[in-house]
């Protein structure tokens, strides 16, 4: 009769059983025992790809509407295709999950966020240049200077609302082509990157908890979770990389661009970034095509009975499960008592409501926080999105990480993990509201935000551009191409400022006897005025105090995200663990993630004061928001949604108090199951266990 290898034979003598029973030495562990250290790995660095394709994606926001001249709104759109993506199959993959051959699935899904990333690069290779507006000055015919204040034709007014001088703008040398709507490939890129993300998440992790053991799955999940933080942290500054380069780099040349990174007409090189994005999720598909149906369950050897073992050289293998038939009319009859089931469950249904405005805030907040940063502190898209790389993300991986190892070190019950949860936000959303301290003044913009000299009011009409320093100026409205005076104001261009003549090229030149700027000692008509925005000096000295609050909130927050996330897996049964992820991740994506971008950028265009416009007519991408209403919007918005956070986690912290109390039916059922686990293991060594399987009646006595 066979009889077990303990695990004590294996450390102490290495040996196996061949076909005859006899023991055989072997040099190393078995090959299958490894293996889940090898998907971990493997699993670590698709969290990895598909942070780095994410986050890259989030950091191009704002060149991707600058560069199609969009909304936020559709920005908000197109940022929400990737969670119609996962809407479309994360269910069925979730639910199907433990009946499929998982590795495979995950490998597929990576495939599929490579093509989806190529896609996106399209419309780079097909639309032209990128021509960003400017106006057009006058070359003086008795020396080099050229004026951007014209003499106003004699027919007609010189300025006109907006909606008559775009009609002028679109004439017979101007085609509509289908350039305009070359953003759809982006779209649908975003959509199928959604579809393939959709299985890494909830297969990956349900296979894990599978096959390791309890006390290491919420270290071995919170370690393969913050491993893939790095992506999102290299996917950022990817971002801020490609933002600080030309949109075509390579094909013009940069000196004579007029614009800087920080003018919001600047594009970067959104498209180089997706290049790269699209490699790196094909590798990441790669060892999952070669990794089993399932594992041998972690610390369980010395139960099991290693037989019909051959020695190759060094290594030693086993069969592996057989993969079960997958019966579709089964599942089918199946998915609804699951489904019932899960949502028979208070503490999974309040989880899941926390869940869905969590990703609201968290999606609101990575998609708009380098366009909130370039409003409010003066500082370039690309260096937010430098600073958010190498600051915030790194702190969020240090809480995450912090957050599962605290759970192993001190083996935190589900009472606990609640209680510290529910601590951690409650701080973070302390120092949230600090935010609203931090605060600067606003862009100061003739005509718009400021009042032009000599003019106590801004007009409420149509035309509250027009001032009597530039009457004879030939202004256009539709035009942006800003200027700074000496006076510290903003013009929206050199003619508004009324200037007659200048000096220098490109990003130097230099206007001179601007009408409209009052310089400091100096009269009106006597000033000059620079290309660009003027700076604001208080809010480059308030940002240091906004980043340092943002990386304590992003701390804590992450600190006990692992927790949180771990309350999912220790209140629903076994079987129901990958499905229950399913649906967790379903409901934060359509809920959370589609909604999130597209209100909040609603939200922010409702900030706008002054709409760039397309070279055939029709708004462009934003040039100017109202800095105060901004700031109010998006930090309301925010603190609103984690105040109702705040109100589940404490009605979470006391569902689960109740049901998991020390002396409840709960904790009670649970020490009974455990005893009936102990005095069966004799018995379990006598017969064959499939690894990481479980039996039913422990699972209900359990969980249910």
């Amino acid at each position: 009769m066979d009889r077990p290898i303990t695990a004590g034979q294996l450390k102490e003598k290495s040996l196996f059983q061949d076909s005859n029973g006899s023991a055989v030495p072997a040099k190393t562990v078995c090959h299958n025992c490894s293996k889940l250290k090898i998907f971990l790995g493997a699993l670590a660095f698709s969290f990895f790809a598909k942070g780095f394709s994410g986050s890259y994606m989030k950091s191009m926001s704002s060149q991707i509407e600058r560069r199609f001249e969009i909304s936020s709104s559709i920005v908000g759109i197109i940022d929400g295709s990737f969670e119609i993506g996962n809407l479309m199959v994360m269910v069925l993959v979730s639910y199907l999950g433990p009946r499929v051959h998982r590795p495979k699935i995950i490998a597929a899904g990576c495939l599929i966020m490579s093509v989806g990333a190529f896609l996106s690069v399209m419309p780079q290779f097909l639309m032209g240049r990128y021509n960003y507006e400017r106006i057009t000055v006058s070359v003086d015919n008795s020396s080099t200077s050229v004026s951007a204040c014209s003499p106003a034709p004699s027919e007609g007014p010189a300025v006109t609302d907006a909606t008559e001088t775009l009609s002028t703008v679109i004439n017979a040398g101007c085609e509509k082509t289908t350039n305009s709507y070359l953003w759809l490939f982006v779209l649908v890129g975003n959509l199928l990157r959604g579809i393939g993300e959709a299985p890494i998440m909830p297969l990956g992790v349900s296979y894990i908890d599978d096959f390791s053991k309890e006390e290491n799955s919420a270290f071995y999940i919170g370690l393969v979770r913050s491993s893939g933080m790095f992506g999102p942290t290299l996917g950022f500054l990817l971002g801020s990389f490609c933002a600080g380069l030309w949109v075509d780099v390579g094909a013009v040349d940069i000196d004579a661009i007029s614009i800087n990174p920080k003018d919001t007409r600047w594009v970067g090189a959104w498209w180089l970034g997706l290049l790269i994005c699209g490699a790196v999720n094909f590798i990441a598909s790669l060892p999952f095509w070669f990794l089993p149906y399932s594992l041998p369950k972690e610390g369980e050897n010395e139960n099991l009975k290693i037989s019909h073992l051959s020695v190759q050289g060094d290594h030693c293998k086993t069969d592996s499960p057989a993969q079960p038939q997958l019966r579709f009319s089964e599942a089918v009859k199946d998915f609804l008592p699951a489904l019932r089931k899960l949502f028979g469950n208070p503490i999974f249904v309040v989880f899941i409501f926390l869940t869905v405005l969590q990703y609201n805030f968290l999606v609101g907040i990575i998609t708009y926080e380098p366009k909130f940063m370039e409003q409010q502190f003066n500082v370039s898209v690309a260096k937010a999105i430098f600073l958010i790389g190498v600051i915030l993300l790194p702190i969020t991986i240090l809480g995450m990480f912090l957050g599962g190892f605290l759970i192993k070190k001190f083996k935190l019950h589900i009472t606990e993990m609640a209680k510290f949860a529910c601590s951690t936000f409650l701080v973070a959303y302390v120092l949230n509201l600090l935010y609203f301290t931090c605060s600067c003044e606003g862009l100061q913009v003739a005509g718009l935000t400021a009042p032009y000299s000599g003019m106590k009011h801004l007009s409420s009409s149509k035309h509250i551009y027009m001032a009597s320093c530039h009457a004879e100026c030939s202004c256009k409205v539709d035009q942006w191409d800003p200027v700074c005076g000496d006076n510290g104001i903003t013009y929206m261009t050199a003619c508004f400022a009324g200037c007659k003549s200048s000096s220098g090229t490109g990003r130097n030149m230099v206007f001179h006897n601007c009408s409209c700027v009052e310089g400091q000692g100096l009269g009106l008509g006597n000033s000059s005025a620079v290309l660009g925005q003027c700076q604001r000096e208080s809010c480059t000295k308030a940002f240091p105090y906004f980043l340092a609050l943002q990386t304590a909130c992003a701390f804590f927050l992450a600190l006990g995200g692992t927790p949180t996330y771990m309350i999912m897996f220790r209140s629903v049964s076994p079987d129901l663990k990958s499905f229950a992820v399913g649906i967790e991740t379903l409901g934060g994506r359509v809920l959370g993630g589609l909604p999130a971008p597209i209100y909040f950028g609603a939200l922010i265009d409702e900030t706008c004061l002054k709409w760039g416009t397309k070279s055939c007519g029709g708004s462009g991408s934003c040039r100017v928001y109202d800095t105060k209403e901004f700031r109010n919007v998006y930090l309301g918005l925010i603190a609103g949604l984690r105040a109702g956070c705040c109100l589940l986690y404490f009605v979470l912290s006391v569902l689960i108090m109740k049901r998991f109390k020390p002396d409840g039916k709960e904790m009670t059922d649970i020490k009974n199951a455990k005893r009936s686990a102990g005095k069966e293991l004799d018995t379990a060594n006598k017969r064959e266990i499939l690894p990481g399987s479980r039996t039913s009646e422990e699972s209900e006595e359990t969980y249910m």
